[in-house]
């Protein structure tokens, strides 16, 4: 544990806003959003300026104390939980949140790592601009935990992941050298790109403080669609005539089994079937317009969705008539974590394969964990235009205990998915990062010069092992 002569140094570093030791208020950030980690510290540290984190930086060097960054604690891969043992700080983000400049002329917002996404929504909006990633937290994520995991989310489709929306950044390195590159440069060909470095990077090679970010024109006209289809191979092929039709205004093209509509249908007071008709699969659609064009999206969408039923591809759909029903659809996906977890204890995987791949994944990788398990279920959803697949193996019904169900067949279900996502030539972390609960099995399953890499960029940037000790780098005994 960390004695209080430590505590005292960083006191008087940042004064008396800037460390937090009532262990009432420290509790609720020892422990990961899906309750599944939990940690100890003696303290928050809560910096106010990117000066402030290099001087926490420093004297954590000079004192030999390991530091857990947190922004919203919404990762769902344990990636900002602090070690059980008590031997590091947090260091909160969550002070430095303001939104520095944002700019309708450059398309740009510079925030910093403790700002709520919701937040940067309603700034980009009241500029008439928006910025085009949204997740199920956004009232509680911020953006330097978004940056550090490469979130995702559903609109990847058209403007991709956060790795390509952010155009700069500022952050402090493990030996408390501040990195400046908020500037939004086009062309700079410096060498090695340290920006994408810490990108995904999980907080293991610094901290990021500050971002410059990709805005883009706020919607004009929108229209969101729910289609019944037979198949997720339908599905894919519904996605390539919508994009035919209707170009690269295809915001959002996410795929639904109908088990987890039901799922909501009957966890989410209000919700209904979009359709009529109750199909294998669903798929939910938005297509978005900057502009009052004419023809509007409304009318596009609907002449694609005709010739989608003409042809065969879907045997029901609906378009929202008003933007209470297009919220309505919404929250059919939204709500589908949610719901599923009501349905009792289970195994979830964020997993990506390639596009091509993902219908047939859907179907055989569920049929084959049913099969080689006894008694669970397994259904998925995701986005299929970016082929990330939110995969789920349920417990037998009746079963009391999760935690024990899932100590006891976790790591032989979690080795069987995994093997099947990497034969199907895909990836065990698509939008989640790899934290603490993947970190084993990206030791097991990476190749070796992808974790020859891995350790050795660690150790060159971060020699003392203090920026997030346990997190995403496999120990040499996992691969």
């Amino acid at each position: 544990m960390i004695g209080q002569e430590i505590i005292d140094r960083f006191k008087a570093l940042l004064g008396p806003k800037g460390v937090i030791t009532d262990p009432d208020d420290v509790a609720p950030w020892l422990t990961d959003w899906r309750g599944r980690f939990h940690g100890n510290a003696v303290a928050i540290l809560q910096p106010i300026s990117a000066e402030e984190v290099a001087a926490t930086i420093t004297l954590a060097g000079e004192l030999g104390v390991p530091l857990v960054p947190q922004g919203g604690n919404t990762s769902m891969v344990g990636g900002a939980t602090p070690p059980p043992d008590g031997s590091a700080l947090i260091l909160s983000l969550r002070r430095m949140n303001r939104i520095r400049a944002l700019s309708a002329d450059d398309n740009l917002a510079v925030c910093e790592a403790g700002v709520i996404l919701a937040t940067l929504h309603d700034a980009a909006d009241a500029a008439e601009r928006r910025f085009p990633l949204s997740l199920g937290a956004k009232g509680s994520a911020t953006i330097g935990g978004l940056i550090s995991t490469n979130a995702g989310g559903t609109q990847v489709l058209r403007h991709g992941t956060m790795r390509a929306l952010v155009e700069g950044l500022e952050a402090v390195l493990p030996d408390g050298s501040v990195f400046h590159g908020l500037d939004a440069l086009k062309k700079d060909n410096r060498g090695y790109d340290i920006k994408q470095l810490l990108i995904g990077a999980e907080g293991t090679l610094g901290i990021i403080t500050a971002a410059s970010l990709r805005l883009v024109p706020a919607i004009a006209a929108r229209a969101v669609g729910w289609v019944g289809v037979r198949s997720p191979a339908d599905a894919l092929a519904l996605l390539r005539l919508a994009e035919a039709r209707l170009g690269d205004s295809v915001e959002a093209f996410e795929i639904i089994a109908d088990d987890g509509l039901g799922h909501v249908l009957s966890h989410i007071p209000g919700a209904r079937c979009p359709i009529e008709t109750r199909t294998p699969w669903h798929v939910l659609i938005e297509v978005d317009h900057a502009d009052l064009s004419d023809p509007g999206p409304a009318e596009r969408l609907e002449q694609a969705l005709a010739e989608a039923l003409e042809d065969g591809l879907a045997m029901d759909a609906a378009i929202a008539a008003n933007e209470a029903q297009a919220a309505a659809f919404w929250r059919i996906r939204e709500s589908l974590s949610e719901a599923e977890r009501a349905q009792g204890p289970a195994l979830q995987y964020d997993i990506s394969v390639p596009i091509a791949r993902m219908p047939a994944f859907m179907i055989d990788a569920a049929a084959a964990a049913e099969r080689s398990f006894p008694g669970t279920t397994a259904s998925s959803f995701g986005h299929l235009g970016d082929g990330n697949v939110h995969f789920h193996v349920r417990a037998p019904k009746g079963t009391v205990d999760g935690p024990a169900w899932i100590a006891a067949e976790g790591q032989v279900i979690n080795a069987f998915v995994h093997d099947a996502v990497v034969a199907a030539g895909g990836s065990i972390s698509a939008e989640h990062g790899i934290g603490e609960m993947k970190r084993a099995e990206l030791g097991r399953l990476a190749s070796p010069a992808r974790l020859h890499a891995l350790r050795a960029i660690k150790a060159a940037l971060d020699p003392q092992g203090l920026m997030n000790p346990g997190k995403l780098i496999p120990r040499p005994d996992e691969g």
